[in-house]
């Protein structure tokens, strides 16, 4: 285990995420320090573990504010660590595969991830993740200090923006901080179809086109839960919530 942290000259030369903690679990001693050095020049402190159970008792002693988790660990695979990592708190989750594969990717998003990188990735596009995913655990804690009165009810979809809880036929539904963003972005036009790229700006803040493949794993995800039914698509276009006829 490495830990690493930037130096500051002063409050208002502090870098965008200054005094953030980010927990990079990797066993591929390259990518560890590709990864640290880039997140240490966007300003967070840097800790590393190299396997699973390692992984799991520096989440609980050090309290990250995100982990960056690959898959295949020594000891036990990334899927069991962000499991017990997220039992003990939740963290937001970017987790990493050097697998294109589908199944990996909603495995991940099932057990409690935010957000996936298939390898080789841009170091530039995994800080700007790691920045979006943070802030919107921030929006989500605002949201949570300032409720939305009421509960959005469509059908037997519940929507509680208050404790950014979801219902269906009255059962609660866990959904990931990335999973309810996508629902209430698909709720706030029901019925109206949103492009990939636009899910992507408003729910990732990241409007590269790449990443949409992001996008649709998380709907099948979010449909995994909510039920298939409830998210239509629009082949070559996007997605659609769909809502009771009247």
């Amino acid at each position: 285990m490495e830990q690493t942290q930037t130096s500051h000259n002063g409050a208002g030369s502090a870098a965008p995420g200054a005094q953030r903690r980010v927990l990079v679990v990797e066993d591929d001693p390259t990518i560890v320090d590709a990864v640290s050095a880039r997140l240490r020049a966007e300003g967070f402190l840097v800790q590393t573990a190299g396997d699973g159970p390692s992984a799991v008792d520096t989440a609980e002693a050090w309290q990250p504010d995100l982990l960056i988790l690959d898959i295949m660990l020594p000891g036990f695979d990334g899927l069991e660590v962000c499991r017990r990592v997220q039992a003990q708190r939740p963290v937001p989750v970017m987790m990493l595969t050097a697998r294109d594969d589908e199944t990996d990717m909603l495995v991940g998003l099932g057990v409690g991830a935010d957000d996936y990188m298939t390898k080789p990735f841009s170091m530039r596009e995994l800080a700007a993740r790691v920045h979006v995913l943070l802030r919107r655990v921030e929006r989500a804690a605002l949201a949570a200090a300032t409720p939305r009165s009421g509960i959005l009810r469509l059908g037997e979809l519940e929507i509680d923006h208050s404790q950014r809880r979801v219902r269906v036929r009255s059962e609660d539904v866990h959904l990931t901080p990335t999973e309810f963003d996508l629902l209430v972005c698909l709720a706030n036009t029901p019925r109206a179809v949103l492009s990939r790229e636009q899910l992507l700006a408003e729910v990732w803040d990241w409007a590269d086109a790449s990443g949409t493949r992001t996008v649709d794993s998380h709907i099948k995800a979010l449909r995994r839960k909510i039920g298939a039914e409830r998210i239509r698509t629009v082949h070559g276009v996007g997605y659609a919530l769909e809502t009771p006829t009247p």
